[in-house]
């Protein structure tokens, strides 16, 4: 596994956390004592699902163990980056992340299936694929092999592309500049597309946008508005090229220290939660979508020609995709 690399800031808020909520008392799986609330940490601002998903979460959690386990909730990266708190989560310093599944490709291998473009054209078609007992199975393997206990999905519905240049067909792709994350596969998907994909953090996407740094990035509807990205876009194109998954994991260390009934509390939570997360999602989608038409930003939806030729572009991403995935997880993604 990885070094640790803790920010300074970090390692600091989370001494003081432990300090501060000692005071707390619960239940425990060593000593029947829960000495302090367990961080669920995430690198989202609170106005997401993301922040739902673990709010709910950490409700269920409370009301299944009669008060007995408490968890806080530590959004918007007070804790660390993505990457900071995978490996925090790994190291059993943070019991509970909540992601995006992009950033855990260079630690799972078998994530990367979820970086397989053009697949799924209805959220609820991946949802029922993630659920699928045979598939969710196979990837808890995976998880748990890289050190970390996989609770379960919920989603943010698709990415979408949003750009300062119209799509009106395939060949519009060509020469934009767009942001998009560290993932490898993603970075391929867009340069089968003939774009110009630009790795950039997160906080410089709005400037970038602004000043025409780039003309374009990608994000669910869900972070499109949270950061207020429309304002700096004249579309946004339904690209729909991948899910946007989000994914409750805990640390391996930590959950095999709990006792069955503190496990299962865990699962049943996290299954309430999920169901909460994925309606709330398609609520704030339908919002968020009149919210920028009203701005002025149009709406623009690929034809089924477009997406023929996207899905062709694609071929040696596929290809690369399942190089590093188990064969039974990306045909039962698939297929």
């Amino acid at each position: 596994m990885r070094n640790k690399k803790y920010s300074s800031t970090a390692m600091v808020l989370f001494a003081g956390f432990i300090l501060v909520s000692t005071a707390l008392t619960g239940c425990g799986s060593k000593n029947d004592e829960q000495r302090f609330a367990y961080p669920l940490c995430t690198a989202s601002p609170e106005d997401t699902v993301t922040q739902l998903y673990a709010e709910k979460f950490v409700e269920e959690v409370d009301r299944l163990s009669n008060g007995k386990i408490k968890i806080m909730v530590y959004p918007n990266s007070v804790l660390g980056g993505d990457r900071e708190l995978l490996e925090s989560c790994y190291d059993g310093d943070i019991p509970f992340v909540i992601q995006n599944t992009a950033p855990q490709v260079s630690f799972i291998d078998d994530t990367a299936v979820f970086d397989s473009p053009c697949i799924f054209s209805d959220i609820n078609d991946v949802r029922e694929t993630v659920d699928n007992p045979q598939f969710l199975t196979k990837m808890q393997e995976s998880y748990r092999e890289a050190g970390f206990e996989l609770l379960g999905y919920a989603d943010q519905g698709f990415r979408v592309m949003s750009s300062n240049k119209s799509v009106e067909e395939f060949s519009d792709f060509k020469g934009q500049k767009i942001r998009t994350m560290e993932n490898p596969y993603q970075l391929a998907f867009w340069q089968s597309l003939k774009a110009n994909p630009t790795p950039m953090s997160f906080s410089e996407v709005y400037i970038g946008l602004q000043q025409n740094t780039i003309d374009a990035q990608e994000n669910p509807y869900e972070v499109i508005v949270s950061n207020r990205l429309y304002e700096q876009q004249d579309y946004v194109i339904e690209t729909n090229h991948v899910p946007h998954l989000i994914s409750l994991i805990v640390s391996e260390s930590f959950f095999l220290e709990l006792s069955t009934e503190e496990q299962q509390i865990l699962i049943e939570a996290q299954e309430i939660a999920k169901e909460y997360a994925r309606e709330q999602s398609d609520l704030r989608i339908d919002e968020r979508i009149e919210l920028i038409k009203e701005s002025g930003t149009q709406i623009l939806t690929i034809d089924e020609e477009t997406r023929s030729q996207m899905i062709e572009a694609s071929e040696k991403v596929y290809e690369q995709i399942q190089k590093v995935v188990d064969p039974e997880i990306y045909e039962l993604y698939t297929r």
